[in-house]
Order: structure tokens, then sequence, then C-alpha cells
């Protein structure tokens, strides 16, 4: 990403997190943010389209360890799917290799929002806490399933509005073939794959975790900066 978007980004979200600021204007600040990273997944396909050298189809692998593995590989998943990115999940030891597969564009989009969004998650966990009685680990797993929905469900409508805006008809047309592209490939890659059984949970905490993923940012922060400082989630 540029440097001259990621800075609009940053000065983006200090507003947003700016204790002065109403609720209102957070949001609006957020909001941007937001439409800002799609723009730029939008501009970076078209100009692919025109140079594919510009922003090739690639993939690479992210580690995701215990604690709650399975559902930070699942909070994954939410951010790559909305920004035309696939992912096959691979157990390794008490953890997953998330094997990510993109334009390069996109997937700097995906690990940067991942990052950022692991950090929120850890913070919003460590104020949440379960009713009496609840088994805390069902209620974490339950909280962040809610989280990441609500983020995906936001970042689908993030980039639905940056398609909108580029109005020419073509745009879809670009995002759809790249979209195909990145299929091709995890089929080459895979072409024995299977989709996982949908997942069970038991935990009361999806709504309090999907009102967290309505509040978090999704503009993106350095990504070095984010993992140095990278919070674990806790037992």
């Amino acid at each position: 990403m540029s440097d001259a978007m990621l800075s609009k980004v940053r000065k983006l979200l200090a507003q947003a997190e700016d204790p002065a600021c109403t609720p209102a204007e957070s949001a609006a600040f957020t909001a941007k943010a937001t439409e800002l990273i799609a723009r730029y997944g939008v501009d970076r396909a078209l100009l692919a389209a025109r140079d594919p050298a510009s922003d090739p189809v690639g993939d690479r692998v992210v580690e995701v360890v215990a604690p709650y593995a399975r559902d930070k590989a699942g909070l994954l998943a939410a951010v790559a799917d909305p920004l035309r990115c696939r992912c096959v999940r691979r157990r390794e030891g008490t953890g997953f290799a998330m094997h990510l597969f993109g334009f390069a564009s996109d997937l700097e989009r995906v690990e940067l929002l991942f990052t950022s969004l692991l950090v929120q998650a850890a913070h919003g966990l460590a104020g949440a806490a379960p009713p009496a009685g609840a088994h805390v680990a069902a209620f974490r797993r339950s909280w962040l399933a809610g989280f990441a929905h609500v983020v995906g469900v936001r970042l689908r409508a993030a980039e639905a509005g940056a398609v909108a805006e580029a109005g020419a008809p073509s745009v879809a047309l670009v995002l759809a073939d790249r979209s195909d592209r990145v299929r091709h490939r995890v089929a080459e890659v895979y072409p024995q794959l299977r989709t996982a059984a949908p997942r069970r949970l038991a935990g009361g905490g999806f709504g309090r975790g999907a009102e967290a993923g309505r509040r978090a940012d999704l503009g993106g922060r350095d990504a070095a900066t984010a993992r140095a400082a990278r919070p674990g989630l806790g037992r």
C-alpha cells in the first residue's frame, strides 16, 4: 500500500480514536478509513488490468497459533473472502497454517487488516467478562465468531461501495476475472480440496462479539508496528 494512502488512513484512525470525538464522529472517521482501503483495492485491480505485472497472483502462509487458533483462523477467513482472497486451513501442531491466495495488493490488504483486527479482538475480549457461571473458553470462542461475522459483513459492504463508486461496468468484470484467477490458482495447488463442515458453538458471547465487530477499526495499521505490539487472546 502506498505511503500516501497509509498516511491518510493513520490520520483518520487517530481522529477516530480521539477521546474528544463523539461516537458519531468516530464512526465517520472509521468509515472513511475503510472506504480508502476498499478504493485502493479497486484502483489496483484496474491498474493491473492494464499492466498485469504490477499486481501478480501470489500466495503466502500465515501462522495462526494457540490459544483459540481455530477462531483466529476464522477471523482471517472473514477478512480474506471480501477482499477477494482465498485461504486454505492446514493443521500444524497446536495451531494452523493458513495458506492465502490472491493478488499481491489484496494479500497486502488482508494481512494489514488481520493484524490490526487481532489486536482489537484481544482488547475487546479483555473487557468482555463472561456471565456468571458461563464456560469461559466457550464464551470467548462464540465472541470471536460474532466479531468475525460482523467484520466480514462490513468489509463486503465497503468493497461493494467502492465498486459502485467506480461506476464503470467494466470494474465488476475485472474483479470477477481476478476472483476466477485466484480460484484457479487454489485448485492447481489443492486439486482435492474439501470444504470443512459448519462449526457449532455453544458459548453465549456471539452478540457481544458482533457488537465489538461493529465498532472495530477497519482501516488497517502499519503491519510491522501492529505485530510488535500484538497481544495474545488469553486462555
